[in-house]
């Protein structure tokens, strides 16, 4: 079960609804380029006539554009400041082979200073050469698993996650299996990145996540998994889906804290880990309906998957109770939301 963002310029699609992803990638814009500024060496890239970028769970657009052309300005000016030529740019644009890159490329601007290139595969396994990858970006994409921890769908398992889509107010068991699922990815992406990136390079990951101590039943992105659940549960009640459908169904997403990520990246020992912050989660406001506009975004993020394992039938009557919950609850108003700005600094290692 993959995540695959809506394609094309519609209605729900996520070009049209992708406003959460724009307000932490504008957050996040300055700590970027104060990094490439103060921080990055490149006096290790010198004998490179090629600065390489890519933005690994790129979607379609138009996030990724701002976000690559954002990097190669800031590169640009620091080889600038520093007296040297600037280097031609490459920019590899990733995700899974099912995204839809007709869209991504048509809006890439004519007048970019880059050669731009479609990367299709995951990212918890390698997609380039040995040392070939100088800035590596990712945004509000490592928090999706490479599957759903198999003991939560084991009905023999303590950690069967029954009449539940999401570790939140789960069982001890569930939370574990998640925990694990998402260290276990995590080691995985960072094992690639080590043989792909430079010594030197960066590595910048964006990720909705939650302050260190909070329980995960506090968290905002995970509110917001218990209340879609609740819409699934209801019209099971109701007849329209089968319980069972609910029970063989969870949501592959894990929102870890920033004591996770520095456990994760020390185990890994490539890294070493230069900053790592939390951003304000971006919250709709304004005159109109809050819960409408969180519905759409996930909608645009989520819709290929409940389509794929509960049928195209019930997804505008889902996304339309959900919208109805958000705007009944207190989400907004209590939920602590919050986003991980992490960077990480490729090192020699023994």
């Amino acid at each position: 079960m993959a995540f695959t963002t809506n394609g094309g310029n519609g209605e729900y699609s996520y070009s049209n609804n992708s406003s959460f992803q724009r307000g932490a990638a504008d957050a996040a814009k300055e700590l970027i380029n104060e990094a490439i500024a103060e921080k990055l060496d490149i006096q290790n890239f010198s004998s490179s006539n090629t600065f390489r970028v890519t933005d690994l769970g790129c979607s379609v657009g138009p996030n990724t554009i701002l976000a690559m052309q954002n990097i190669v300005d800031a590169v640009e000016l620091k080889y600038q400041s520093q007296g040297h030529n600037t280097p031609e740019f490459q920019v590899f644009f990733n995700d899974i082979a099912s995204n839809d890159f007709n869209t991504l490329f048509i809006s890439l601007p004519p007048d970019r200073k880059y050669y731009a290139a479609a990367v299709p595969g995951s990212f918890y396994s390698r997609l380039f050469p040995n040392a070939s990858l100088h800035v590596v970006f990712s945004s509000y994409a490592l928090q999706c698993l490479s599957q759903v921890p198999k003991e939560v769908l084991d009905k023999s398992s303590p950690a069967w996650n029954k009449g539940r889509i999401h570790y939140s107010n789960a069982s001890d068991k569930v939370v574990q299996s998640y925990a694990a699922q998402y260290a276990k990815d995590m080691e995985c992406f960072l094992n690639a990145r080590a043989q792909e990136v430079v010594y030197g390079g960066f590595i910048v990951i964006i990720i909705p996540g939650r302050p260190n101590g909070l329980p995960h039943s506090q968290a905002m992105v995970n509110m917001v998994g218990e209340i879609l659940g609740s819409c699934l549960l209801d019209m099971a009640k109701k007849g329209i889906i089968s319980e069972e459908k609910v029970d063989t169904f969870n949501l592959p997403t894990y929102f870890a804290s920033p004591q996770e990520v520095e456990a994760i990246v020390e185990r890994n020992g490539c890294f070493r880990l230069e900053r790592i912050e939390i951003l304000p989660q971006a919250i709709p406001s304004g005159n109109f309906s809050r819960g409408k506009v969180m519905s759409s975004q996930l909608r645009a993020g989520m819709e290929g998957m409940f389509k794929e394992h509960f049928g195209e039938e019930i997804i505008d009557e889902l996304f339309d109770a959900l919208h109805k919950k958000f705007d009944e609850s207190s989400i907004f108003e209590s939920g602590n939301g919050s986003t991980l700005f992490v960077l990480l600094n490729r090192i020699a290692t023994v």
